[in-house]
């Protein structure tokens, strides 16, 4: 079942996981779609793209999400969660630190119902940062779907080889891997399908 989203509004940041159990009342009767990758990855593009409209903030430059943002889809029925990427050089190896503690902190906090979309930059190959967030995922049995992000870029034959080379890396069929675009709007029928399943089975 696709889930359709009548509307799509900023709710809540947190940096730190301290601060966001605090909160955790308020969101946790809920599902929580999470949205990882590398930095500049386009994750707060594609939840714009899901969204219809601009809910959450873009910037070229790498490494400006800096918090865990949770923008309400439909009055509070799910909430999407943009988390700071991960593997951005430019900063200092205290504050890559300290954002792989609140990732993974607040991945593993037992609160909600979650599914996270991890998303690969379909132009280059998967990094160490991502292999490393898919075993952390396999690891600790954390429900997700890999996109090939920015997927406009390349050609139908680019797109394919890329889409097998993902899917190679990270051990899973090339049918895993929903390749995607916030500028063309390629992949969101994909996404909100998953994402409705996600509340159906959480409503059951």
């Amino acid at each position: 079942m696709a889930f359709k989203i009548e509307s799509a509004e900023f709710a809540a940041s947190f940096a730190d996981v301290a601060a966001y159990k605090n909160r955790a009342a308020a969101l946790c009767r809920v599902p929580q779609i999470c949205f990882v990758g590398r930095s500049n990855a386009g994750k707060s593009s594609l939840i714009n793209m899901l969204a219809g409209k601009k809910i959450a903030r873009t910037s070229r430059e790498p490494g400006r999400t800096r918090l865990i943002n949770f923008f309400s889809l439909d009055g509070g029925r799910v909430f999407l969660a943009d988390i700071p990427g991960y593997g951005y050089a430019k900063v200092s190896k205290a504050e890559r630190g300290g954002w792989g503690e609140l990732i993974e902190g607040y991945l593993l906090t037992a609160d909600a119902p979650k599914h996270i979309f991890l998303l690969a930059d379909a132009r280059i190959d998967p990094a160490a940062s991502d292999k490393k967030m898919i075993d952390f995922m396999y690891s600790n049995r954390l429900p997700f779907t890999v996109l090939a992000a920015k997927a406009d870029k390349l050609s139908g034959a680019a797109l394919s080889r890329s889409v097998q080379k993902i899917a190679t890396a990270f051990c899973l069929g090339r049918d895993d891997i929903i390749a995607v675009s916030s500028v063309t709007n390629l992949g969101r029928a994909a996404l909100l399908e998953k994402i409705g399943s996600v509340v159906e089975r959480s409503e059951a």
